[in-house]
């Protein structure tokens, strides 16, 4: 896909005040579209080729949302899948804002379907509503004897069309409020299994991403970071990138050094040769050992009270057993396949920017700011991203501002084109926290958990953002804490304290966030407190379960597939973990085999509630992915930092899962009829520990410390 802005047409589509709507709905970087094209609202168009177009307000990184809100259309449109299509929403916040985060269009915390599952519902129900009152005006019938069925419109006088036929005739008429939605017994679509509108796309190599994206006349940068955080550049010596045919210029950004170039090659060639002066005098120069040194002394102090239910201290005091352990945790990268980039051209007037646009309103005031132009003159062209995992999605808009800045620093109209080599990703920080929990939990004479003193230290994603205000409540940074502060368990009592440090390394949201530790926790306890009570793990959760039925509905779920009651294989040990996060409710059972004091995950029962199951075949992906990507970090990944540089440059030191890693998984849905939650980031929080607990079933040994290093797992 070659993109020459001049093919590039504002299309204006008639727009009602129907499902919150307004008219004169601006696309730009849209593909063209007939004039008769039919756009009742900013999420639906049909054109007289049949066709549907769904535009979708969520970026898609792999999570399948283009599908899945795909789905909600042709439901209530009761559309043909063949002649589904979808398309990227531009960046406009008064008509594509998440609903579940106010006035901001956005992608995040597992939110795509169920922010939008009414909204698209409603806004195909009132354009099938509308292509109905069409035909029925055509053939001179009652609308209400008119049904639609696969994409076609018929009466049983025998006259029938397509959904397209009537695009024009239903162009003209007025929108209407609303339209009453189908009841969840006539789904056609929703609850069903069916083929992803991007495999083709994805399996054939058609170009969608950023990389994808050539402009005439387009330069190419590449930035030299420095090597410690909060460092800048002082000065450059860009003599010896002269010899690189290609090379353009090297100038100074606030983000390190920008070098030019006419193509990627020669920009990484010439970035390796550009000599810098740093200024350290704000950088950060501890290294992991020193930070968690550092952490070690906080939590030995009173911290910021984040819970406290009855009184910890004074139950503790008196318990028959007492379990305390320290968890660590290491900074970690994201390391989607695709590295960061963007495109930018400014024209002196208007900022056109392409990108895999997690955040479009933030990265509309960045931009904006950055060239001095007001955020509604910058347009994004949101592609498809090779992953995210949350790393796309930025406060200060790291990358996209990096990119503005180095067009800006170019001083001409040509578009300049940002790419990140692996380095520049595993390097550039916006980690998932280091942390360190220290708990103490106490049991009663009969076994009973009746005590839980729990203390977590670790950077604040939320602090210093402008998300602080709404998350950071009384000291407490509430992804810091989650996990924790809402446990499922019926513990009388329960107190939680927060240290929230200062580190300069730039941290950030990792798929499901907090979770990624505090599930592990806890889940780890739980199986300690089960061993010294010589209970059964289940059996243990289950008691203190009785008012969750969510989650005794996935625990009993992944219990009974995986066998639980059943003597595992010899060499076969297993381990359990649930979890809620993002309003879902999984259960994991880990089975893992020992030899020769070494563990390997054979496999994974997993169990998700996630109320209705929009689309069950991506559902299970999701679930596999993040049960891959949870095994993946915790396995062998960290971050670490010697003397304030990180040590991890690429995949040889930050190694992702293998196929010769990846356990089978099975996984099961619970039948619900509650409304859609979260899928992307729930799998990721119970798949460590229940590994981890199905070790300690084998070693008799917990696993206080990520990575979980299997290789040694069985050794003493």
């Amino acid at each position: 896909m070659t993109i020459q802005p001049s093919r590039r047409a504002f299309i204006k589509i008639a727009a009602g005040t129907g499902v919150g709507l307004v008219i004169g709905l601006d696309l730009p970087f849209a593909s063209a579209a007939a004039v008769e094209t039919f756009a009742p609202n900013p999420f639906v168009r049909i054109a007289p080729d049949n066709t549907v177009t769904v535009l979708v307000k969520h970026l898609d990184k792999g999570q399948g949302v283009a599908t899945g809100l795909s789905t909600l259309v042709a439901e209530e449109l009761d559309a043909d899948w063949r002649q589904m299509r979808a398309e990227f929403a531009p960046a406009d916040a008064s008509k594509y804002n998440n609903l579940l985060f106010g006035p901001i269009q956005a992608t995040g915390g597992s939110s795509s379907i169920a922010n939008s599952f009414l909204q698209y519902r409603q806004a195909a129900a009132v354009a099938r509503a509308m292509l109905i009152a069409a035909a029925a005006a055509v053939w001179g019938v009652p609308a209400g004897e008119i049904v639609v069925t696969r994409g076609v419109l018929s009466h049983k006088s025998g006259k029938s069309g397509a959904l397209g036929d009537f695009a024009e005739a239903a162009s003209k008429l007025d929108v209407p409020k609303d339209a009453p939605l189908k009841s969840a017994s006539d789904f056609a679509y929703i609850g069903k299994t069916f083929k992803r509108l991007d495999t083709e796309a994805k399996i054939t190599g058609q170009p969608i991403y950023t990389q994808d994206v050539h402009l005439d006349g387009m330069v190419v940068v590449s930035v030299v970071h420095p090597p410690r955080f909060g460092a800048v550049a002082k000065s450059i010596d860009a003599s010896a990138a002269q010899s690189v045919k290609g090379f353009l210029d090297a100038k100074i950004i606030p983000q390190g050094v920008a070098v030019y170039a006419t193509s990627t090659w020669p920009a990484f060639k010439a970035k390796g040769l550009v000599k810098v002066e740093w200024d350290e005098e704000k950088a950060e120069k501890r290294g992991s050992a020193e930070i968690l040194a550092e952490y070690r002394k906080l939590a030995d102090q009173p911290g910021v009270v984040a819970r406290n239910d009855g009184d910890a201290d004074a139950a503790l005091g008196s318990s028959a057993q007492v379990v305390e352990a320290e968890f660590t945790f290491p900074y970690l990268a994201h390391a989607a396949m695709e590295p960061m980039n963007a495109v930018v051209k400014f024209d002196g007037d208007t900022v056109r920017i392409w990108s895999a646009s997690q955040m479009q309103t933030i990265d509309q005031v960045v931009a904006g700011a950055i060239f001095g132009v007001p955020p509604a003159r910058v347009l994004i062209d949101t592609k498809y991203a090779g992953g995210s995992f949350g790393r796309r999605a930025v406060p200060n808009s790291d990358y996209l501002a990096e990119a503005a800045m180095a067009a800006k620093a170019w001083g001409k109209p040509d578009p300049v084109k940002l790419v990140w080599r692996r380095e520049d990703d595993m390097r550039g920080g916006f980690y998932r926290p280091m942390y360190l929990h220290r708990v103490k939990a106490g049991l009663d004479g009969v076994g009973n958990l009746v005590a839980w003193k729990h203390v977590i230290v670790g950077q604040s994603i939320f602090a210093g953002t402008g998300f602080e205000k709404a998350l950071v409540k009384n000291g407490v940074d509430v992804s810091s804490v989650e996990g924790v502060t809402d446990m499922p368990y019926a513990i009388p009592n329960v107190h939680a304290e927060l240290h929230t440090t200062k580190v300069g390394v730039p941290v950030l949201w990792w798929r499901s966030v907090g979770h990624t530790h505090t599930a592990y926790v806890v889940e780890n306890m739980m199986d300690q407190l089960a061993a010294k009570a010589n209970k059964d793990p289940i059996d243990f959760r289950l008691a203190l379960l009785k008012e969750k039925p969510r989650h005794v509905g996935v625990l009993k779920l992944a219990a009974e597939k995986a066998g639980w009651m059943k003597v595992a294989p010899a060499g076969r040990f297993r381990g359990v973990a649930v979890h809620e996060s993002f309003h879902s409710f999984v259960a994991q059972v880990a089975e893992v085999s020992m030899s020769n004091g070494k563990a390997k995950v054979e496999r994974i029962v997993c169990a998700v509630d996630c109320g209705v199951a929009v689309n069950p075949d991506i559902i299970k992906a999701q679930m596999e992915g993040g049960i891959g990507y949870g095994l993946g970090a915790a396995m062998r990944d960290a971050i670490t930092l010697s003397a304030g540089v990180v040590d991890q440059g690429n995949f040889d030191a930050y190694e992702p899962l293998r196929m010769s890693d990846m356990p089978q998984v099975d996984v099961h849905i619970v039948a619900s009829t509650e409304k859609p939650t979260g899928v992307g980031e729930p799998g990721v929080p119970p798949a460590a520990p229940a590994v981890a607990n199905a070790v300690f079933k084998a070693t008799g040994r917990p696993i206080l410390a990520l990575p979980l290093d299997l290789d040694k797992a069985g050794r003493a």
